[in-house]
């Protein structure tokens, strides 16, 4: 029978996601300040004001989301286990028959398939983790709101300050001012471009595709800012 537990590769699995996502919504975001503030001819220390404020809340924002969810997903988990606990403790013969059923369907002749069968039922925890697997179509499976929420807001933080080191760094050397929005949108695009093809080792797709995306939604999330920056600059 196939491990229900929860693996270090799963839970690396489920900590990758939160670092590519939360790096993603982090250089995006922090971006369009940026953008927004250059579009509006603002200084360099209003956009670093801005950029930083931005990148602290939004990413204890971010975490706090990332926590209060995986908590009520945990708790939705347990309370679903719960019952089918129950459920197999009232019913035992029938979920023992559709687990059997589902084996016969999986090519496994009856015989074994009903050995297989009465040897789990001996053992309420993978008996359990099998029928839900069976209903629910994957392994249920809790995870660390306070791990979540910490790999989050560090990458959120991490990869949300790229596109302020230019302007960090200009403060100490005047001359990279000129061209800072310039050399912001080359680390951010390249930055961009390494978590989307990251992202794609998480939903599986392929990674040149998914660098681009990346790429093209960062872009135009920047532009947006510029434009509105701009106009409103304008006033």
């Amino acid at each position: 029978m196939e491990k229900d537990a929860e693996t270090p590769k799963n839970r690396g699995g489920q900590y990758i996601k939160s670092i590519v996502y939360g790096g993603l919504d982090g250089i995006i975001t922090t971006f369009a300040v940026v953008a927004g503030s250059v579009g509006g001819e603002l200084s360099f220390k209003v956009a670093l004001i801005l950029g930083f404020s931005n990148l602290l809340a939004d990413g204890f924002s971010m975490a706090v989301g990332d926590f209060l969810s995986t908590k009520s997903q945990n708790e939705y988990e347990k309370n679903i286990r719960y019952k089918k606990q129950v459920d197999i403790t009232q019913h035992p013969e029938q979920e023992k028959g559709q687990l059997m059923n589902s084996l016969v369907e999986q090519g496994i002749n009856t015989n074994d398939a009903n050995l297989l069968v009465d040897t789990l039922a001996k053992y309420d925890k993978p008996f359990v983790n099998q029928v839900m697997k069976l209903e629910y179509g994957s392994n249920t499976t809790e995870g660390s709101p306070v791990k979540n929420a910490v790999v989050t807001f560090l990458s959120f933080s991490i990869f949300g300050v790229v596109p302020l080191l230019i302007y960090v760094l200009a403060m100490y050397i005047p001359s990279l001012l000129d061209n800072s929005f310039f050399i912001a949108s080359i680390l951010t695009g390249m930055t961009l471009f390494s978590l989307g093809a990251m992202k794609s080792k998480v939903i599986h797709t392929n990674w040149l595709r998914s660098g681009f995306e990346m790429l093209l939604v960062g872009g135009l999330a920047a532009l947006v800012a510029y434009v509105v920056g701009a106009f409103l600059g304008g006033l």
